[in-house]
């Protein structure tokens, strides 16, 4: 009886979910996630194709989505996303803020360009979504956000050169606290998860490199990067009621990474 218990608290047959950057990697994991747990599933990203794509595979599965082309860091759009969700399944109960974007180069040689458009996306852009779509979760008095802030969030990196992406999900993980604190008696929890190193589109070049390969097995307690279908579990505690009592948090998934 108390298995089947704590079994239901990862059901989300009765939630709607939306996910950021949802058109590849860990996005497209985690609209598969939250769909097989039963939420009705909002997509959002900037590439349509995509997101039709992954939509039409959750709805052959027997879930339901939604794809809505958004820029994360267009206030704009933001708004019409969360009017989608809204419009086509009610308001959201879940928020996943993974949309992000980087590129590797030395700090000196960084142009101001770049640093702002990180910046807009990875951090403005996850402050916009989790806003707007925290307004219709305060509004009936229930939600749950995970904002993906990476192990660059927690400590640096220094031979893979991103400041401006260290930066930015530095500051998700203090924006994270914050929302938290503001929003836990309005009964909205925030809690970010920090994955390490795992196959992505973004991370591509690394892994089709030997010798960046071999710097992650070396650095990682565990011997090894993680594998995309790892993020599942931790994804479903956070977005569910299985972490009712936990907000404010940073949960990584890293094989050790920050530990040593």
């Amino acid at each position: 009886m108390n298995g089947e218990i704590g079994a239901e608290r990862f059901g989300l047959g009765d939630r709607v979910a939306v996910v950021t950057g949802a058109s590849s990697g860990m996005g497209v994991l985690f609209a598969r996630t939250l769909a097989a747990a039963g939420a009705r599933v909002v997509l959002a990203a900037r590439r349509r194709e995509r997101l039709e794509e992954v939509a039409r595979g959750i709805r052959e599965a027997g879930g339901e989505a939604e794809p809505v082309v958004c820029d994360v860091a267009q206030p704009a759009e933001v708004d019409r996303l969360a009017e989608a969700t809204r419009s086509r399944f009610g308001p959201a109960h879940i928020l996943v803020a993974n949309a992000g974007i980087t590129e590797i180069v030395p700090a000196e040689e960084q142009t101001l360009e770049s640093w702002r458009r990180q910046i807009d996306v990875n951090l403005t852009g996850l402050f916009l979504c989790s806003q707007r779509l925290g307004r219709q979760m305060i509004e009936q008095g229930r939600g749950s956000i995970v904002h993906v802030a990476l192990v660059l969030g927690l400590v640096a990196s220094g031979q893979v050169r991103q400041a401006a992406y260290a930066a930015s999900k530095g500051g998700v993980v203090s924006l994270t606290r914050e929302l938290a604190a503001q929003w836990a008696r309005k009964s909205v929890r925030v809690n970010a998860l920090a994955p390490g190193w795992f196959p992505t589109e973004m991370t591509g070049e690394m892994f089709a490199d030997e010798r960046s390969r071999r710097w992650m097995r070396t650095r990682t307690p565990m011997g090894r990067p993680g594998e995309l279908e790892e993020l599942a579990g931790p994804l479903l505690f956070l977005a569910s009621d299985a972490s009712s009592f936990v907000t404010g948090q940073v949960l990584t998934v890293d094989g050790g990474w920050t530990i040593v």
